[in-house]
């Protein structure tokens, strides 16, 4: 039976591994695209023991690499559930790196991750709901709400059916394109 309610203490993960060379680029930066496969692995591991449930990443919103992750530094990834509906649930990520010898921590990136679990026959199912504990979790919460409400706006200004073109145009004016279409009347 799964808990009505879970705090997101129960749930949230740290993890840290050293950075080695088998995951860098040829300047001696470890790869973003590893880095990103570890952060779905953590969001994975968040949203599961959260929901107790298998889970799946439905979306990654935004990911702004702040500073380069050196090959021999700490990577430490933290994942805590910002936001729970039905079936999904919005897990906050930070990651930084740490320079072993000078304990310097860089902060490399942040982002959420969107995981809906999902049960033993393949079908999402109902997780438990947060609970808000501390003006920081209610607003975590309270951000995740926003960022769907603008999701949904920009969702419905960019429907085809919707889109109108001329109102973009003198914004368009001001970036680096070449406008080859005239629009219809």
């Amino acid at each position: 039976m799964t808990q009505e309610f879970k705090s997101v203490k129960e749930s949230q993960i740290d993890m840290s591994l050293l950075m080695t060379p088998a995951h860098s680029n040829f300047s001696g930066k470890v790869h973003g695209g590893y880095i990103l496969n570890l952060m779905d692995e953590i969001a994975f591991a968040c949203s599961s023991k959260h929901s107790g449930n298998y889970c799946v990443t439905a979306s990654v919103n935004k990911v702004d690499f702040l500073n380069p992750v050196e090959v021999g530094e700490l990577l430490h990834l933290r994942a805590s559930i910002n936001y729970t509906g039905n079936t999904s649930m919005i897990v906050g990520l930070r990651v930084e790196s740490e320079n072993i010898r000078t304990g310097e921590r860089k902060h490399c990136n942040s982002s959420y991750f969107t995981m809906v679990a999902k049960n033993e026959n393949g079908m999402s199912t109902a997780v438990p709901g947060l609970i808000l504990d501390s003006e920081e979790s209610i607003r975590r919460f309270s951000r995740s709400l926003e960022r769907q409400k603008q999701a949904r706006i920009r969702e419905e200004s960019f429907k085809p059916s919707e889109f109108e073109v001329g109102k973009y145009f003198d914004d368009l004016k001001k970036c680096n394109v070449k406008i080859a279409f005239t629009p219809k009347d």
